[in-house]
């Protein structure tokens, strides 16, 4: 599933999650210390640096202070769910840039989001002193937690064993009814070959609930629409194939955008009819490129481009 993308909607759901993943270690948070929609304290946006050719996963600011304090810090938020050995530079270079884009901030924390602990995300000695600075948050640490706060386990949902996932969804839904779209969009993406009644029961809620809650019903509508008709048409097995080639194609445009600045038209193109195998290797190569020069090298040998 695309984890980056559903985690920058939790995040624009429930912005004041924020405010305790930085100041508990690991998300270590007490049940009942998340607040309601009502007392929400930041705002998230996701902005592009473009003098650098740099785009940040989001950044959370308090609301009415937009030079952060020590209470209330700007928040840079990263999620980075696979392995890639430039990662910290990467990191690094675009904390800097944006503070350098906003000399008024005073406050402010880096928070990364990973799965877990193992990923290789890049050398640590020349960075040291950034990079203690920076508040990791393991997805896997924090499902291991008991008695989280509803909005702190949604965090975890992407993580969670199938068997545990529908529980989990039926407390985060029987507490929050408000993050009804952020849990269905969830379950879409992790589920694409099950039906729209399927959701529903792993969710523990009947359909009839469901009719005047606008939001979600676009959520419905739209996990019908993406994907599914070439399912139908074609057999489930080769719509499951379409959606991961495409999901990985969408990765390594990104990836590679990151690094290198926007790719032109004729590149992204020829990425986006890549059969999965050779993105699936491109994934891997990827990460020892230094230079544009070396994807045309790769698409000539491997694309013909």
């Amino acid at each position: 599933m695309n984890t980056d993308r559903w985690l920058y909607g939790v995040f624009q759901s429930a912005p004041d999650l924020i405010r305790w993943l930085v100041a508990s270690p690991n998300g270590a948070i007490p049940s009942g210390a998340v607040p309601t929609e009502l007392d929400m304290q930041y705002r998230f946006s996701a902005p592009e640096l473009k003098a650098g050719s740099h785009r940040l996963d989001g950044v959370l600011w308090p609301i009415g202070n937009e030079t952060g304090s020590e209470e209330l810090p700007v928040v840079l938020l990263e999620v980075q769910m696979r392995a890639d050995i430039g990662f910290h530079h990467r990191l690094a270079a675009q904390t800097y840039r944006f503070l350098q884009l906003h000399p008024r901030i005073e406050h402010w924390r880096v928070v990364v989001i990973t799965p877990h602990q193992r990923l290789q995300l890049g050398p640590v000695m020349p960075l040291r002193g950034f990079l203690e600075q920076v508040h990791w948050v393991s997805l896997e640490e924090l499902g291991q937690q008991e008695n989280l706060d509803a909005a702190v386990d949604l965090l975890t949902l992407p993580v969670r064993s199938e068997q545990e996932l529908g529980e989990r969804c039926r407390r985060i839904l029987a507490i929050r009814r408000d993050l009804e779209p952020v849990v269905f969009s969830m379950l879409f993406e992790r589920f694409p070959q099950l039906s729209k009644e399927e959701i529903l029961m792993i969710a523990g809620l009947p359909l009839q609930e469901l009719r005047h809650t606008r939001a979600v019903q676009e959520i419905l509508e739209e996990g019908r629409q993406e994907g599914r008709q070439e399912a139908r048409q074609e057999g489930r097995e080769e719509g499951l194939r379409a959606g991961r080639r495409q999901e990985a194609a969408a990765w390594a445009i990104r990836q590679l955008s990151r690094r290198f600045g926007s790719l032109g038209d004729d590149s992204r193109e020829l990425l986006s009819t890549l059969p999965l195998h050779q993105l699936e290797q491109l994934a891997e190569d990827l990460l020892d490129f230094s230079s544009p020069g070396d994807l045309q090298a790769w698409l000539a040998v491997n694309a013909g481009g």
